[in-house]
């Protein structure tokens, strides 16, 4: 047979093929990685539209005459805000922040806006990274990030420390969206694994929530840090789903579409094994919760409701090809859906009338489950092989001892960046040097 006879046979082949990836892409929506997870409750859900509309507020010039109205019963209080940073103040080392002390909830604040796409400073953040460049407690972490949320623990660590000691019954909680949310999720890491520097606070005090959060950490540090780092996901989100450099993200910008198809490309030809086996691979980290407010192939919206768990796998892996994949990645959307979210939950689990003694009870035992579902989400990934997915410390729900090195036999004080050319393979980035 001639070669210009077997060149149409190609081409038929080819179409064919390309046809059926097509059609297997289009059947692949945003509800079918979190249909087999549980739903989450109002209790462990509640925070998430509050601390969305704290970040929103650090958008606003004018806290007192905001742009965006607050939901009622979201508003921030002038009054209670310890510090605010804008470019200047951070020296464009990190993106606007600011410390809040809610009195209300009990609960103080650090949130962290996203990107500004008029900042070079962003950027340069968001791009300083090489894959596999620098690890951190045993995996590998989004470099820019973690200099990132070194700095804000390095210029607030005192104040949080005051706070801390000053109200022993509050959480400490970071949260942030986008860009911001890489960088509480590397600074919750941080104070977790260096907690004598906020005074040993317990472990059980500190919570992350990562809001459309870029991938960030390594699969071992995802699962890992479960317990403390909740990522919220609204539907078709694109930025928890990109695998692809953000360099090239954010190159790609003006030819989103392009894009998308290398990267659906990449995720076809890509098999789930060699995913879970790369362990310079990032992830979104932590806890997952998927707002689903839409049906497959419409735009008709629905009951929202929330989905979650700590997955191994299936671990929002795939581009969804979606006309909304931009839309909800925005923080005043997010804002709007989660709160939804929350009215259907509390319409159908009614919480109003139940007493102290009972809601203490609940939330004892979602504390339970979420632990039990940790370990599990620990045993899994050793099953599945994951990269470092058991050293002496993982898995250890143990609340150190006051005084008691919350790094067993590693330097207190939190590490310095290092090159992966400049550490041992197995070793994670230890230095006792400060930034």
């Amino acid at each position: 047979m001639s070669v210009a006879c077997c060149l149409p046979l190609v081409e038929c082949v080819s179409c064919l093929a390309c046809l059926r990836w097509v059609w297997k892409k289009f059947l692949y929506t945003a509800g079918r990685e979190s249909q087999n997870w549980g739903l989450a409750t109002t209790t462990e859900f509640e925070p998430v539209p509050r601390l969305c509309r704290y970040v929103l507020s650090i958008y606003e010039e004018d806290i007192r005459n905001p742009i965006w109205a607050p939901p009622e019963g979201y508003g921030v209080n002038p009054d209670w805000i310890v510090s605010r940073k804008d470019y200047e103040g951070t020296l464009g080392k990190v993106s606007p922040y600011m410390i809040y002390l809610d009195h209300e909830n009990l609960d103080i604040v650090v949130a962290i806006r996203g990107l500004n796409l008029a900042k070079e400073s962003d950027f340069l953040l968001l791009l300083d990274n090489k894959l596999g460049q620098t690890t951190f407690d045993g995996g590998y972490v989004h470099t820019g990030l973690l200099k990132a949320a070194q700095h804000v623990l390095e210029e607030e660590c005192d104040v949080l420390r005051n706070l801390v000691e000053e109200n022993p019954d509050y959480t400490l909680t970071f949260a942030g969206h986008s860009l911001g949310a890489g960088v509480v999720t590397l600074l919750t890491m941080l104070v977790v694994k260096y907690r004598e520097k906020l005074g040993y606070i317990e472990r059980k005090r500190i919570r992350g929530f990562a809001i459309a959060p870029a991938r960030c950490i390594s699969l071992n540090l995802a699962v890992r840090y479960a317990d403390v780092i909740n990522s919220v996901v609204l539907q078709d989100d694109f930025l928890p789903r990109t695998t692809v450099a953000l360099e090239h993200l954010f190159k790609s910008l003006f030819c989103f579409p392009c894009l998308l198809c290398l990267m659906c490309l990449k995720d076809t030809c890509t098999l789930e094994e060699q995913m879970l086996k790369d362990p310079r691979r990032l992830y979104a980290p932590g806890r997952l919760y998927h707002i689903i407010v839409r049906k497959p192939f419409s735009c008709d919206e629905i009951s929202p409701h929330v989905r979650t768990a700590v997955p191994v796998d299936g671990r929002f892996e795939h581009m969804v090809l979606s006309c909304n994949s931009t839309s909800d990645h925005a923080i005043i959307w997010i804002l709007q859906e989660s709160k939804r979210a929350l009215d259907s939950m509390q319409e159908d689990e009614p919480i109003m009338g139940i007493p102290v003694a009972q809601k203490m009870e609940r939330q004892v035992s979602i504390a339970k489950e979420h632990e039990e579902e940790h370990r599990a989400a620990i045993k899994r990934a050793i099953s599945l092989e994951v990269p470092r997915a058991y050293s002496p410390s993982y898995g250890t729900f143990r609340e150190p001892e006051l005084g008691e090195n919350s790094s067993s036999g590693e330097a207190s004080s939190y590490p310095s960046l290092k090159r992966r050319d400049e550490i041992d393979e197995m070793a994670p980035v230890l230095d006792e040097d400060h930034l």
